[in-house]
């Protein structure tokens, strides 16, 4: 390939994870696009604006680093703050299956300027399935953001460097019939040092350390408007910042929403609960649940949902 081209065009423009090289380095970096699958989870929430935005660079973030996994496993990022959002989980499910939620305080929220998130801890969890232990890393929550929490999780956990971007916003576009229509988006890029890891496919650089900052400091340069911009291709963008040295491209793996919420579990919920309980819940006669990341409601009797559960007299 020759140098300041980007090789192996994409045959996707939207919701895709995409991994690249950049040549001559030993760094490898995903780059990710998501219009319709971040305005699916977004709209559907209707949080305030500053809170959807917290929530889809979650949903970047976890598309970005879910991307790597090898297995069909889970990898979940969960946010805990004392400021106006207490709240925000996101996970992707392999080989490519998201969704996010948030929970926030509306009246602290709707507060021009301010910050969304105070003091509280960023985690990291990687389910590989029910025979596999199950890892958890926990770092603290940083002032700055979800993507500076992500960089002290590798540097603490991973001691892999890494260098990231992320960024969620609306868009408006003009629709069919001439209305301008409102859109959520959500875009990142990540890039690491693999010369760390060693292995097969690292090479031997005279300058690796300048290698890897000048890695880190081109893809500093990209502006938030850029990782959503839906005229801004991953390919083009991708050319901007490394045209000098070129950068190889790979078969971009399709996100789609998703959620594994089911009348199943939420009833197996509520079944922990005794009747007494229960009944407290009943209004109109039915218990709702509301499925926090996809808006779902499940509707039951009483009948239905203590089934199974005991009185308080039998616990």
């Amino acid at each position: 390939m020759g140098v300041g081209r980007v090789s192996a065009p994409q045959k996707i423009t939207d919701d895709f994870v995409q991994t690249f090289q950049i040549e001559g380095m030993n760094v490898r970096g995903r780059i990710v696009r998501l219009g319709a699958v971040a305005d699916r989870v977004l709209q559907a929430h209707g949080y305030p604006d500053p809170v959807s935005a917290i929530t889809g660079e979650a949903l970047a973030i976890v598309a970005l680093l879910g991307a790597s996994l090898k297995f069909d496993g889970l990898l979940t990022l969960q946010v805990r703050s004392d400021g106006p959002v207490s709240m925000v989980v996101a996970d992707f499910a392999a080989p490519g299956t998201v969704r996010a939620c948030a929970t926030y305080d509306l009246h602290k929220a709707a507060k021009p300027g301010a910050a969304m998130l105070g003091e509280g801890s960023f985690a990291l969890t990687i389910d590989q399935g029910a025979d596999m232990d199950r890892y958890q890393g926990i770092v603290p929550l940083e002032a700055a953001g979800l993507t500076e929490s992500v960089l002290n999780y590798f540097t603490q956990s991973e001691q892999i460097p890494t260098a990231m971007r992320v960024a969620a916003a609306t868009v408006v576009t003009r629709d069919e019939q001439g209305r301008l229509t409102r859109h959520w988006r959500a875009g990142g890029i990540l890039v690491q040092n693999i010369a760390v890891l060693g292995g097969q496919g690292v090479q031997h650089l005279e300058n690796p350390d300048e290698a890897w900052t000048r890695a880190s400091i081109l893809l500093n340069t990209a502006e938030a408007h850029e990782l959503v911009d839906p005229q801004l291709t991953a390919e083009r963008l991708l050319y901007r910042l490394y045209h000098e040295d070129g950068v190889r491209v790979f078969p971009p793996l399709p996100v789609q929403f998703g959620c594994r919420c089911a009348p199943e579990r939420v009833l197996s919920v509520l079944q922990t609960y005794d009747r007494e309980e229960l009944s407290d819940l009943v209004v109109d006669g039915a218990i709702a649940a509301t499925c926090e990341f996809c808006s779902a409601t499940y509707r039951f009797t009483l009948d239905e949902a203590g089934a199974q559960a005991p009185s308080a007299d039998e616990r």
